[in-house]
């Protein structure tokens, strides 16, 4: 049967998979990565806004603002543990397990963010408490994000992997949006004093909620198919990251290269870093908290969009092209940011953050179909994961500290444009470095074919 016919499909596998199974693959995958980034955005935009003050207040005022950003820096030191992990765990066991477990201890430290004394009440306990749930949740991204993709591209055709493959990273900026917008209504309800001594903590606390929802939703999805045969079969390997690193490591940093040029930009919404900027009370721009929220809010509806129509046309042009027309618009939209951003207009600011999202969702969009493609079955839960893990601490793990710290060094926001504009050119070369691998087979019956290096002058792995 075609696989672009309606009614069941044939999966990578060969077995059947009906479209009732599809949709509730790709629903599961929105909703548990959207509920996993809501946790991850909320303590981001956190730390721009409240946590210098809150946790950190004793290092003076400068200071005590990139230590807060740093925080957000750290948990993506722990993403390879998490990746590392979960590559193990889901190599060997399945890829809903370990998506099961993510989902849950990112949302108890998400939640206990939110009941924490300050460093007012409980003194130096408070950040070093505040940095231990930080890292439980760098933990659980390394391992959610490469399980989420799994089961989206696992199951889908293979002509319509880019766009099934888009469903759990259109998560991400819904997340963003929940998060922002959580946070902009907070700051309306309970604003100014209120919003520091209270307000922040209600979004965290609401992750309660959203873990019951992911967690009911994840239950009644099925194991991917290309695990399940591996399994049956009983071909799980032993060692699946001592086997990665061992044949595939060169394609691992190649991978990572190309999301660190996406991660490091898109981390100046975020990591918080344009919300501190914008609303620093001392800073040169000094809007309000709310109308910023708002923007960054607007902003993230058009990333999900342009998230959603790259996933579509890797499917049609393939994935590297839609990359290379990626990157371009992206690095337009680095040029364009902070003098936009800057004019103090909150249109102006708004246009910024909407332009950079074009860039940002062609290049996020394939990258779930892209990286499935580029590993073999037998380590490709290991291979995404750690690729991914790794690109997020070149790129995005301490875009905002970096930025912030160029920013009073120099006086000017022109140093961060040139450092984004050197993390694009990063992922565009990673890019060229890679053939395109749109519609290979992922089953374990292609392992030979798949193991062959898709790095330009490299036969094999």
């Amino acid at each position: 049967m075609s696989t672009s016919q309606p009614g069941p499909a044939l999966t990578p596998t060969g077995t059947i998979s009906s479209a009732t199974d599809r949709r509730r693959v790709v629903f599961a995958t929105v909703v548990g990565t959207t509920v996993e980034w809501y946790d991850f955005f909320i303590y981001a935009f956190a730390a721009g806004l409240v946590f210098a003050q809150l946790f950190f207040a004793p290092a003076g005022a400068q200071f005590a603002q990139i230590l807060s950003f740093i925080t957000v820096g750290i948990s993506f030191l722990f993403r390879p543990l998490g990746a590392f992990l979960a590559g193990h765990f889901g190599d060997k066991y399945g890829r809903r397990v370990v998506l099961m477990w993510t989902l849950i201890l990112m949302g108890a430290a998400t939640t206990l963010v939110g009941l924490l004394p300050t460093y007012a009440a409980i003194g130096i306990a408070a950040p070093i408490l505040l940095i231990f749930l930080r890292i439980l949740q760098g933990i659980s991204a390394g391992g959610e994000w490469g399980g989420a993709v799994l089961m989206a591209v696992e199951h889908a055709p293979k002509t319509r992997r880019g766009l099934f493959g888009a469903s759990p990273q259109i998560g991400v900026p819904i997340g963003m949006l929940l998060a922002s917008g959580a946070m902009a209504i907070m700051a309306v309800i309970a604003p100014g004093d209120a919003f520091l001594e209270w307000g922040w903590r209600v979004p965290f606390l609401f992750s309660v909620v959203l873990i019951f929802v992911g967690y009911y939703v994840r239950r009644r999805v099925e194991e991917s198919p290309v695990f399940t045969e591996i399994a049956q079969r009983k071909e799980q390997t032993r060692m699946p990251v001592v086997q990665l690193f061992r044949k595939h490591a060169l394609l691992v940093f190649v991978a990572a290269l190309v999301f660190a040029g996406n991660n490091a930009v898109g981390y100046m919404t975020t990591g918080g870093y344009i919300q501190r900027y914008a609303t620093d009370p001392e800073g040169a721009l000094r809007l309000e908290t709310a109308p910023v929220l708002g923007a960054v809010s607007i902003a993230a509806v058009s990333w999900l969009v342009f998230t959603w129509v790259g996933g579509w046309l890797s499917d049609l042009i393939g994935r590297r092209t839609t990359y290379i027309i990626g990157w371009i618009a992206l690095l337009a939209g680095v040029l364009a940011l902070f003098p936009l951003v800057n004019t103090a207009d909150m249109w102006l600011l708004t246009l910024g953050l909407v332009l950079l999202t074009v860039g940002l969702g062609f290049t996020y969009g394939p990258q779930a179909a892209l990286y499935t493609e580029l590993f073999p079955a037998s380590v490709r839960f290991s291979g995404v994961s750690i690729s991914y893990a790794i690109g997020a601490i070149l790129g995005g793990a301490f875009a905002p500290t970096i930025a912030q710290a160029l920013v009073q060094a120099t006086g000017s926001t022109d140093s961060v444009t040139w450092y984004l504009s050197g993390m694009v050119m990063l992922g565009l070369i990673g890019t060229l470095l890679l053939r395109d691998r749109s519609g290979i087979p992922l089953g374990p019956d292609h392992e030979a074919e798949q193991s062959l290096s898709p790095i330009y002058g490299l036969s094999k792995a």
